[in-house]
């Protein structure tokens, strides 16, 4: 047919053929978590049994058997569980399910001679072998703290399905149990043990062997996570921060987050020639890189390349957060991703800075009453620092973090006073006090790390919480005036998160989709800082450089932020050792050793904790 349709033809050939293999994955995986949600449903309400979905339920993998409630429930906890790992190409999980299914296929046929539920296994079985290329994805960076996740999400989601399972009886159930009686119930069945709920028929053994069958499960998953190899996450080793450092004294003044590339909690792929790499960390599927690439544009492509196919290889999303206007295009055009603005840094030029006129007169007011308050400042290179006072100084900032969770991803470098990093710059306010406190005069700190030769990025600000407010200003104005000492001709500050639509949402004229944009960012502002972290940049009239992030498509920026915010540190599902532990631990390091333990990682995002 002309006019580019496709013929009667074409299109039973293609019916044919079937799906294209790269689809195939996530459609058995979206099959697997169907057939699972329906088996669950057969399993656990009593209705659907007689109603004429269950006709189709009842010959899915894992509904047979004189026990049909209770191993209809099983298959589809495990379809379940399966299914996300489908979906995104797991080796693993095809395994699973290539066993699974089979053995639910020949269940079938021998508990209940159902041709219709081998037909069934057959349907997922056959694109999956047919198709088994296509499940090739490596394991994710995990540790043994999955197997207690994995224990306390099961035990929270069994409690839940198995209280309605004890409550979707109400016709057969003896007398009038309460909440609390059902719960007991429920929490004795998991374990295999009679509750106080008594039922009429045979329906106590159906909920018996479904609460069974919930904390069989629940052992068996947390068992397996428990007892299988660690694939542990991937750290900077010595000689990869060795070819990193060589490539930013070469060209780390292109990028100010440059420098935070070398935080040892990153993994590191370095293109074929390797004048280019990209650092990156993996958090919950998502494989986020930060900032743009190290080294020689030309050699840009190269590292790319390298990181998707590392993306591809364990089917981990692919993600790059505050990358320059620069690094956008480059990352769009070699891989096809998209970019959306995130928002601006804020960098300003020591030249051009002053504390004179109407625009630095609240800056100009507040630095000119805490000096009067007898406070004194001191910018120094981290090299010239001694290791009494730098050991008082890193003390300092950890005490003084304002979360009980470290912060920090992409605009942190995680560590201060690191043999290493002497070209690192502290600015620190002191003020002589009738009773010096356990860091004697120290009140404020602020971290700075290298950018090129001659600029230099906001890495920490921490400050006692006894100390007059205005320490980040006085420090910053301290910073900015000592830089020309230090040969630093321009300093980025924090990074201001929809900077833009709060600028914009706040001039006259602006739209209602506008100001409702900004009024929820600033009602988000309550958690997040972004109002505060725009006002206090713009204190300073800096220059406004855009940030943006990378992405494959739309659906994934919701996975794409969670997995930012955990990070950055704003979202923390690890259980994180008690401090008096930490402290025990780093006491028994070598002080080389506990610098490298990154005692002191906050996001520049976060270090307006202490934000008058």
């Amino acid at each position: 047919m002309s006019g580019g349709v496709p013929s009667r033809s074409s299109r039973a050939r293609r019916m044919l053929r079937g799906p294209r293999p790269e689809a195939v994955p996530v459609l058995v995986g979206r099959a697997a978590a169907l057939v699972g949600v329906l088996d669950i449903a057969a399993g656990v309400f009593p209705r659907f049994r007689h109603s004429r979905m269950h006709a189709i339920a009842e010959v899915l993998p894992g509904s047979f058997g004189p026990f049909a409630a209770a191993l209809s429930l099983s298959a589809g906890v495990l379809l379940l569980l399966l299914a996300h790992g489908l979906k995104r190409r797991k080796r693993r999980a095809w395994r699973a399910a290539v066993a699974l299914l089979p053995a639910g296929a020949a269940a079938q046929f021998a508990y209940r001679h159902s041709l219709a539920g081998v037909l069934i296994a057959v349907a997922l079985l056959v694109p999956l072998l047919l198709h088994r290329d296509q499940f090739a994805a490596l394991p994710d960076p995990r540790s043994r703290w999955r197997a207690l996740a994995n224990f306390i999400l099961m035990s929270a989601g069994s409690l839940v399905l198995g209280l309605v399972i004890v409550s979707v009886h109400p016709h057969r159930t003896i007398g009038d149990p309460s909440l609390a009686d059902r719960l007991t119930h429920v929490v004795y069945g998991l374990f295999g043990f009679e509750g106080p709920v008594d039922y009429q028929g045979n329906t106590s053994w159906t909920v018996a062997f479904s609460l069974g069958a919930l904390g069989w499960i629940t052992a068996a998953t947390t068992i397996y996570l428990a007892f299988r190899p660690e694939h542990p996450a991937a750290r900077l080793t010595e000689e990869d921060e060795s070819r990193l450092r060589a490539l930013l004294d070469k060209h780390g003044g292109r990028d100010s987050l440059g420098h935070f590339a070398l935080r040892r909690d990153k993994a590191v792929v370095f293109s074929p020639s390797g004048k280019a790499a990209v650092t990156y960390r993996v958090v919950s599927g998502v494989m986020l890189a930060s900032g743009d690439p190290i080294g020689d544009v030309e050699a840009w492509p190269g590292a790319i390349e390298r990181f998707m196919d590392e993306a591809r290889a364990h089917s981990w999303t692919p993600a790059v957060m505050g990358c320059s206007e620069t690094g956008g295009e480059v990352w769009t055009r070699e891989t096809g991703l998209d970019a959306l603005e995130l928002g601006d840094e804020a960098v300003v030029d020591v030249a051009d800075f002053s504390l004179a006129g109407r625009a630095m007169r609240n800056v100009r007011q507040m630095v000119k009453r805490i000096e009067r308050a007898g406070y004194e400042t001191r910018v120094r290179r981290i090299r010239d620092l001694g290791d009494a006072e730098l050991e008082r100084i890193r003390r300092a900032a950890e005490d003084w973090r304002g979360t009980d969770t470290e912060r920090g991803f992409s605009m942190a470098l995680g560590r201060i006073g690191d043999p290493a990093d002497g070209d690192c710059l502290i600015a620190t306010a002191h003020k002589q006090d009738d009773a010096p406190g356990e860091y004697g005069d120290l009140k404020a700190i602020l971290h700075f790390v290298p950018w090129g030769g001659d600029g230099a990025s906001l890495d920490l600000m921490r400050r006692d919480r006894s100390a007059d407010p205005g320490m980040n200003e006085l420090l910053i104005v301290a910073a900015l005036q000592a830089a020309p000492k230090f040969g630093i001709t321009r300093v980025s500050l924090n990074f201001a998160m929809f900077r833009s639509a709060l600028a914009r949402g706040e001039k006259i004229g602006a739209g209602p989709v506008l100001r409702a944009w900004r009024g929820l960012l600033v009602f988000l502002s309550r958690w997040f800082q972004i109002e505060s972290l725009y006002k206090f940049n713009a204190k300073f009239q800096p220059r406004w450089e855009p940030r943006f992030v990378v992405y494959r498509n739309s659906a994934d920026l919701p996975r794409i932020g969670f997995a930012a915010m955990q990070a950055e540190g704003f979202v923390n599902l690890a259980l994180p050792l008690p401090r008096f532990l930490r402290r025990r631990r780093s006491s028994t390091l070598t002080p080389y050793a506990a610098i490298r333990s990154s005692s002191t990682r906050v996001s520049r995002a976060s270090n307006t904790a202490s934000l008058e």
